[in-house]
């Protein structure tokens, strides 16, 4: 065993770990998800960088604040930047539905080049508006179509390719990607407004948008389709030789041979569940009328609700504001503290998936950081109610920990529902229904998304004094949610995705040995001894 294999075995602590193949865990379904994953890149820099933009006094006077209402100016204000903030929600919106179709019918690598494409356009459009709000509202919508496809394609073309026991591992990779952009973003935002003047202070930040979707572009020209996608479109051949090359293991491999037959077994008790009916009218009835398949649909859509009410991106979007309410003068340090916040973002993902995501599982992760994040809400709630920071007063102990508060319930949130949801929802749905499933997990984020994008600087100004109510709401959130993890979410971690049809009583792969073991034995079948495959 290498020693890459050996830190490996040391981090991930679970049943197939220990005895699948070890050359499973190798560097080219790693780099495959990494070049996938700058699809969360291009989201986190979006979140990122429009949250620092729409404070600059440069855009602001671009872009028309000072001709808007004098009656109440903040107000308008608040809604201005709301609208160009959520124009791209809608674009991603629709591009989470659209791209299940595309990418079922053409697969899922080029509908991630198709997603790059876009999002590079829009990037383009938005560093060019020179101040035409039609052109920005243009550009974020056409650059939220290609960030709503990414958002539905990068996790579930990882979880199609990754092995069952670093699965979550990898898929995660999505949401370390996605705080590396935001991060990146309000660092970006904080040098502009130091070393840059006039419209090159948010033209630069807007069309550094287009970094993330070059590299998803090129790196996706150097990766293989999904060998889930090609043996549910009848190229069997060709999904052999591509999960062969995956998992670093001859096509005769009994793994290799064992992951086939789970792949066959469960296309066909999905077919026979619709009498082998196909298109899209069959994928909704196989949906919603197989009650297994209803209640992964339904498990998905309720996590994604719940991971938009958590309120981060509230605080994704506005952090400026927010440090600023919290008693953060100056917009250089208010953007600063937005950059530490990032950071700390960012290192919590790290943390979380290396040495819990497929250790702790996902049902956990799930209960403890709903709870973390319940008490810093409620926390930021009371002192915004009854010690909110008086306008140039220096900041107290309290503040102090307010500022900590924002701080811990982001690498909370890292640590369960900001990676797990897009671990759960891509790995627990039938082949077939894989990318409906997602997309309509991702189309829901994206709406719960715009509302709460829509409606948080409005909050902000209308929700009691200084808008400490926002908090109480999104901190009541957090406290339900445990209790939807602790009763309706079952532990996945180490399971292979054909046999979550078994988990959720769809299928039954009693016949069928487990591929770590079958790649032990080389007994493809239970109680068939003569059935084996010769190991290479």
């Amino acid at each position: 065993m290498g020693v890459g294999m050996t830190i490996l075995h040391k981090l991930v602590r679970n049943d197939a770990m220990k005895i699948d193949p070890p050359e499973v865990y190798n560097m080219r379904v790693f780099l495959l998800a990494c070049a996938s994953c700058f699809g969360g890149t291009l989201f986190g820099m979006d979140i990122g960088i429009i949250g620092g933009v729409i404070t600059l006094p440069s855009f602001q006077d671009a872009f028309g604040y000072d001709k808007l209402s004098k009656t109440d100016r903040t107000l308008a204000a608040a809604n201005l930047s709301a609208n160009i903030v959520s124009v791209m929600q809608c674009g991603a919106f629709a591009g989470a539905l659209l791209a299940n179709p595309c990418a079922d019918r053409w697969g899922r690598r080029p509908g991630l080049l198709g997603a790059a494409t876009l999002a590079a356009i829009g990037g383009v459009m938005q560093a060019a508006s020179s101040g035409s709000i039609g052109c920005l509202y243009a550009g974020r919508f056409i650059e939220g179509l290609g960030l709503g496809a990414a958002t539905m394609l990068t996790p579930t073309y990882i979880s199609e390719n990754a092995p069952r026991a670093t699965r979550g591992m990898l898929t995660g990779l999505y949401q370390l990607f996605e705080t590396m952009g935001a991060m990146l973003a309000f660092w970006i935002n904080y040098g502009s407004l130091l070393h840059l003047k006039g419209a090159a202070q948010w033209q630069v930040p807007l069309a550094m948008q287009c970094l993330p979707p070059t590299l998803l572009f090129l790196g996706m020209l150097f990766c293989n389709e999904s060998p889930r996608w090609l043996a549910r479109t009848d190229r069997w051949e060709k999904s052999v030789q591509v999960l062969s090359h995956v998992r670093k293991l001859p096509e005769s491999h009994p793994y290799v041979q064992a992951e086939m037959l789970e792949m066959r077994r469960q296309l066909e008790e999905e077919l026979a569940s619709v009498n082998g009916g196909k298109g899209m009218g069959a994928l909704w009835r196989e949906m919603w009328t197989v009650k297994g398949n209803r209640r992964r649909a339904i498990l998905s859509i309720v996590l994604m609700v719940c991971q938009q009410m958590t309120g981060t991106n509230a605080i994704n979007y506005y952090a400026p504001t927010i440090f600023t309410d919290l008693g953060v003068t100056g917009n250089a340090n208010s953007l600063f503290a937005t950059g530490v916040y990032g950071i700390v973002k960012m290192a919590s993902c790290f943390l979380f998936l290396t040495f819990l995501a497929d250790t702790l599982g996902r049902k956990k992760s799930f209960i403890w950081t709903g709870a973390v994040m319940f008490l810093m809400m409620f926390y930021l709630g009371f002192y915004v109610r009854f010690d909110a920071p008086l306008k140039g007063a220096k900041i107290g102990a309290a503040g102090y920990v307010a500022l900590v508060a924002v701080y811990l319930f982001a690498a909370a949130f890292q640590f369960g529902w900001g990676p797990v949801c897009w671990i759960y929802v891509s790995e627990i749905p039938t082949s077939r229904l894989r990318g409906l499933n997602v997309s309509l997990a991702a189309a829901t984020q994206w709406l719960f998304n715009l509302v709460v994008a829509r409606a948080t600087p409005v909050m902000l100004q209308t929700v009691g004094p200084h808008g400490y109510g926002t908090y109480f709401i999104f901190g009541s959130f957090c406290f339900c949610m445990v209790f939807v993890a602790w009763f309706f979410v079952p532990e996945t971690k180490g399971v292979s995705l054909e046999r979550m049809d078994e988990l959720f009583g769809v299928a039954d792969f009693g016949g069928i040995e487990d591929v770590g073991v079958a790649g032990q034995t080389g007994v493809l079948e239970k109680g068939v001894g003569e059935v084996r495959v010769e190991r290479v």
